[in-house]
């Protein structure tokens, strides 16, 4: 089993192919970064931790922020990782995040059923 991490932010439709993603598996923990708007209107379950950013943090402040609420939620050593939902930017601070903690990733998505890439 592992850990996934994903981003759950803008992008039309990417809150379904999440949802899925964490339907599609027993993973141990499912660790969700996203905005209040998501905190407030995505629906949690047991196995989740809902870390709250904002997005609008210059780069490398959303990086730390990422980081610094990561690091004693995620046990690793290596993380399932997925970031179809969301930017750019957030996309760059959350790789950099995970990397900066020493985390191995596998890029995951899903299409009718999960694949890693």
């Amino acid at each position: 089993m592992t850990e996934l991490v994903a981003l759950l932010s803008t992008g039309k439709g990417t809150w379904v192919e999440v949802a899925k993603l964490i339907n599609g598996h027993m993973w141990d923990k499912v660790v969700i970064i996203t905005n209040d708007f998501g905190s407030q209107n995505f629906t949690k379950k047991a196995n989740m931790e809902i870390l709250v950013v904002n997005s609008e943090l210059p780069l490398l402040e959303l990086t730390e922020k990422m980081k610094n609420g990561l690091k004693d939620l995620l046990v690793g050593p290596e993380v399932a990782f997925n970031i179809t939902s969301g930017s750019g930017k957030e996309h760059m601070a959350l790789l950099s995040a995970l990397l900066k903690l020493g985390l191995g990733i596998r890029i995951v998505g899903f299409e009718n059923k999960i694949v890693e890439l």
